[in-house]
């Protein structure tokens, strides 16, 4: 496992991750796969997504290892003071601390955003919680459900009006914090490298789901209602959602006036461009309902592939509804490198998922695999100044944990 990346744009920052489960974990991720060296801190029976099993591939939880690929992992005890010392050693020569812990948690450990400053005033110190560190709410917290319902997102998201609330299928208020988290720290590292002075960095999960509601949010700040699910459709142009095939679902994104009509042609309705009903953009979403149930009969007609292939020669945006594995097997996300194979030191072959963005000059990298649980104590240690002789000390009376 190497210390982060020498070719990646973060190559040289050094970050320690005080962070568990996903969104401070998908932060310290996205920096790792850009080159940074990130240590990931557990405590002496690990993250609690270890314990996120099934599924487990040889022992080793397959969530726990998703996240954490790219980062050396140490485990420490910090109720022990040589551990917070320890700790306090490490981030004295970090550029970020990534932390999701309950507000005042790393103040009682004497690790808090001032105390940080003075020890290291070039640290960017990255917080991660459910409600943000200001505000009424800043005390409770954070869950990707309770956000998710709190920002709106549950209310549209779900088939239709008078139906139950649903949640999107990931966890989307978790992963887009630690993505929002990434891009804020990244900035203050530039500006640090600039100025030489570090700065805190606050988000959150609630504030990450509200991000998600943007054309919903404008439709309601224009008109004073509260726009609600809609199933696959969009909000604002139609037809721009899934239909059902005779053996499936396709997406089709028809909803620009010249792409209307060119659609109809492909599904052999042109008769539907005279309609007054859907003569135009604001038409179809007056008439959404009709629109759907006329367009998903026609669709029915011909299977997935055969409309995949007209629409395609007819230059329209479509694109089947894919299962997991069929998207790991696809062959688009296999030609961008999403899919990546690393070999796990306990749990052997694993795939995980690539990094999103691509660099023409200083590549992001997926480099190793998750650590098991202290794998890396003692060399970090030993980076930091510790003789062996006192990380074995250390590791006897239970102040460090190492494999």
């Amino acid at each position: 496992m190497t210390k982060g990346s020498e070719n990646g744009p973060l190559a040289g920052m050094k970050v320690v991750e005080l962070a568990h489960i996903m969104a401070g974990p998908v932060c310290g991720l996205m920096l790792a796969d850009m080159g940074a060296d990130v240590i990931k801190v557990e405590k002496p029976d690990g993250d609690d997504s270890r314990r996120f099993v099934p599924p487990a591939i040889n022992g080793e939880s397959a969530a726990y290892m998703m996240m954490n690929r790219n980062k050396r992992g140490i485990a420490l005890n910090l109720k022990e003071p040589d551990a917070v010392t320890a700790l306090r050693r490490l981030l004295e020569e970090a550029d970020v601390v990534i932390e999701n812990y309950r507000m005042g948690t790393m103040e009682r450990l004497g690790l808090g955003y001032e105390e940080l400053r003075a020890l290291n005033p070039r640290l960017i110190y990255c917080e991660i919680s459910g409600f943000g560190r200001t505000g009424p709410y800043a005390q409770r917290g954070g869950f990707d459900l309770i956000a998710q319902g709190m920002s709106g997102l549950m209310s549209i998201t779900g088939e239709g009006p008078g139906r139950p609330p649903v949640k999107p299928g990931a966890p989307i208020s978790d992963i887009t914090a630690g993505i929002i988290a990434a891009m804020g720290v990244s900035a203050a590292y530039a500006r640090m490298l600039q100025t030489g002075q570090g700065q805190k960095v606050d988000t959150s999960l609630f504030e990450a789901a509200i991000t998600q509601t943007y054309w919903q949010s404008a439709i309601a700040f224009a008109t004073g209602v509260a726009p609600g699910p809609l199933g696959s459709a969009h909000p604002l142009n139609a037809p721009y959602q899934s239909f059902r095939t005779a053996d499936g679902w396709i997406n089709v994104g028809a909803a620009n006036q010249r792409n209307w009509l060119r659609f109809l042609e492909v599904i052999g309705a042109p008769e539907l461009g005279e309609d007054p009903r859907f003569a135009n953009n604001h038409d179809r979403m007056q008439h959404l309902a009709e629109l759907e149930s006329i367009l998903n009969e026609k669709l029915a007609t011909q299977t997935t592939a055969t409309w995949l292939d007209r629409m395609e020669k007819a230059g329209l945006p479509a694109g089947p509804v894919l299962d997991i594995l069929e998207m790991q097997a696809d062959p688009q996300a296999l030609a961008r490198d999403m899919i990546v194979e690393l070999d796990h030191p306990s749990a052997g072959p694993v795939k995980t998922l690539g990094h999103p963005v691509k660099f023409s000059e200083t590549p992001a990298s997926i480099r190793g695999a998750a650590p098991v649980l202290g794998q890396h104590s003692r060399e970090v240690l030993s980076e930091a100044g510790y003789d062996g002789e006192t990380i074995d000390a250390m590791i006897s009376a239970g102040a460090v944990i190492a494999p």
